[in-house]
C-alpha cells in the first residue's frame, strides 16, 4: 500500500508515469484491525524533484489511530519527459518557497485474509 499510495500522490501531481521505486519502508505501530475492518491512509509528497520523488504515508484504524506509516522515494527523471503528462504546468519543487504546494490524497482499504 506505501507503494501504491506513493504512485498516486505523484499522479495526483499530473505525472502519467510515476517513476522507478528506489527506497521503500514501512513502520508498524500498532495492529491495523481484524478481518473485515477498514483502513485509512492520507499520502503527502514531501518533495518533488527533477531527479527524486518523495512520499510519506499514514494508515489509521477505524478509531483514527495511527498503526503504520511508511515512506516511498521514486526516481521520476525519466517521468518528466512522458508526453501523457497531464499538465503543461509540471514542474518539479526546487526551492523551500514551493514547499506550501504538499500534495495530500487520502484512500481506504478493507483488511482481508
Amino acid at each position: 500500500m506505501v507503494d501504491t499510495s506513493g504512485s498516486l500522490a505523484l499522479a495526483s501531481r499530473g505525472l502519467y508515469s510515476t517513476g522507478v521505486s528506489t527506497d521503500i519502508s514501512v513502520t508498524y505501530l500498532n495492529a491495523g484491525g481484524k478481518i473485515g475492518d477498514l483502513v485509512k491512509g492520507e499520502v503527502i509528497c514531501d518533495k518533488f524533484g527533477k531527479t527524486l520523488a518523495f512520499t510519506s504515508v499514514k494508515f489509521m484504524n477505524k478509531n483514527d489511530e495511527i498503526v503504520a506509516r511508511g515512506s516511498h522515494t521514486k526516481f521520476v527523471a525519466l517521468a518528466w519527459k512522458d508526453e501523457k503528462n497531464i499538465t503543461d504546468e509540471l514542474k518539479p519543487q526546487v526551492d523551500e518557497s514551493q514547499a506550501s504546494e504538499v500534495t495530500r490524497t487520502s484512500f481506504s482499504h478493507q483488511v482481508k485474509s
